[in-house]
């Protein structure tokens, strides 16, 4: 069988390619994985955490996930609709043997996707999901009548993962660390509706809601983190501090300041890391980012004393790098920020709320924290139809990156990049301005097209 697995779970068509069945074969085999004996309270059933977002093909989905899960003899906590870090927590908060997350993210309403967090609420390795594929179709022993697992909500999570978020800004001499600043929150007609906005209100900050209304048809739909016009003008309009948008499972935030201007992942993790390097709490005052993440924030931090720690693609690789090297902060410029000391996985409420604690403490407005973290011009143009595989081999290829290198200097960046899914390389550049990075990315672009034509 091919890698069923991507970087984030399972995705697919719901229905098609995520259909009943196969959710109920990854349970079963997920559970026979991770629910060994090992992983159970001493002398009780092991127990799985099962939720999901908004979109309406999670329903039949967490059934049948929560069947298979149940046939294998594991107990199952339904938690019903929560943020994917939420349901994260509640594996580590309540010791259960592993969780499942019925999510496509970011993607439009008609996908859906499955993913497994391991005991403590991590992401599972390579090796923990190939020991699940290699068990899809096998044979296996059935327990029978009181060996059989129990299914039941646990209405309580979400109050418990907003009680946790709200506690993550630490002890403070006010009681609402966040009082005065108003900010207008794009759920994205997601996990976080109730959520996200419980949280910044509870922290104190005044809430301006949108896109909270989840009818199981429009998670995502013009809205959330991808979707972030609608957002700007709220935020102009309503005069508020800022805004910032969930996606469908609220694991990512994105940022717009007073005046409605962007500020991405890479701004955030820049904000972040530089309060908790004054604070004493960024570990080995290192900040881990992926490839993809822009040059000025390499720069920025290198100005002021912080290491970067680089991986691939996907908060994954970021998580595995953190927790090797013990880092507290990471992500992506899509708006993925881990922050080890309060979660296991990226969580965009958590996120959000880290942000605002900044500008307050500061008091500072967001505007004036992202300036020092400026962005250089970034072009990424996708080149289809090629061998994604020769851009390293061929010469004419390498000669012509070696040469951009060269004219940009410190001043700009270059990456190919292979998609993972299509015959597509993609070609980046970063310079000191917008047409340097336009005219060098389509210089690269036609001679990889014209190089490693299929």
């Amino acid at each position: 069988m091919s890698r069923l697995f991507g970087t984030d779970g399972v995705r697919g068509l719901a229905n098609r390619d995520i259909t009943a069945r196969l959710a109920l074969q990854l349970a079963v085999a997920g559970s026979r994985v991770l629910a060994r004996p090992e992983n159970a309270p001493f002398g009780k059933r092991p127990v799985a955490i099962v939720g999901r977002d908004t979109r309406v093909s999670g329903e039949f989905l967490t059934a049948a996930t929560s069947a298979g899960i149940a046939s294998t003899g594991v107990d199952v906590q339904d938690v019903g609709v929560l943020p994917t870090p939420g349901i994260a927590h509640a594996v580590k908060a309540t010791g259960a043997a592993f969780g499942v997350v019925l999510s496509a993210s970011h993607n439009a309403m008609p996908d859906n996707g499955i993913k497994f967090f391991g005991q403590g609420g991590t992401k599972l390795t390579d090796a923990q999901e190939d020991e699940i594929l290699d068990l899809l179709d096998a044979e296996w022993e059935r327990p029978t009548g009181a060996g059989v697992g129990r299914i039941a909500r646990y209405p309580a999570a979400a109050d418990e993962f907003t009680e946790h978020l709200v506690r993550g800004l630490g002890e403070t001499t006010d009681a609402s660390p966040l009082s005065g600043l108003t900010v207008v929150v794009d759920c994205a007609h997601g996990a976080a509706a109730v959520v996200g906005p419980a949280a910044l209100r509870q922290a104190g900050a005044e809430v301006i809601v949108t896109a909270a209304e989840p009818n199981g048809y429009n998670i995502n739909d013009g809205v959330g983190s991808t979707h972030i016009e609608n957002l700007r003008a709220a935020v102009v309009g309503q005069q508020a501090d800022l805004g910032v948008a969930f996606d469908g499972d609220a694991d990512r935030c994105l940022a717009v300041d007073s005046l409605g201007r962007e500020v991405d992942g890479d701004q955030v993790m820049g904000i972040l890391a530089l309060g908790m390097k004054e604070a004493g709490t960024l570990a080995d005052d290192t900040l881990v980012v992926t490839v993809m993440s822009n040059l000025g924030l390499r720069l920025a931090m290198e100005k002021r004393g912080i290491a970067i720690e680089e991986t691939a693609v996907g908060d994954r690789y970021v998580l595995e790098r953190m927790l090797k090297g013990g880092y507290s902060l990471g992500g992506e410029q899509s708006g993925h920020v881990l922050l080890l000391d309060h979660g296991t996985t990226g969580d965009g409420v958590q996120t959000a709320l880290h942000l605002m604690h900044r500008m307050a403490s500061s008091k500072r407005t967001l505007a004036d924290l992202a300036a020092e973290v400026p962005k250089l011009p970034q072009v990424l143009i996708n080149v289809k139809g090629v061998d994604k595989t020769a851009a390293g081999d061929d010469a004419d290829v390498r000669a012509e990156v070696a040469a951009v290198e060269a004219e940009l200097g410190e001043t700009g960046r270059v990456l190919l990049r292979a998609s993972g899914t299509e015959p597509v390389i993609r070609v980046m550049v970063e310079a000191a301005t917008q047409e340097a990075a336009q005219s060098q990315a389509e210089r690269l672009a036609a001679v990889v097209g014209e190089r490693l034509a299929l």
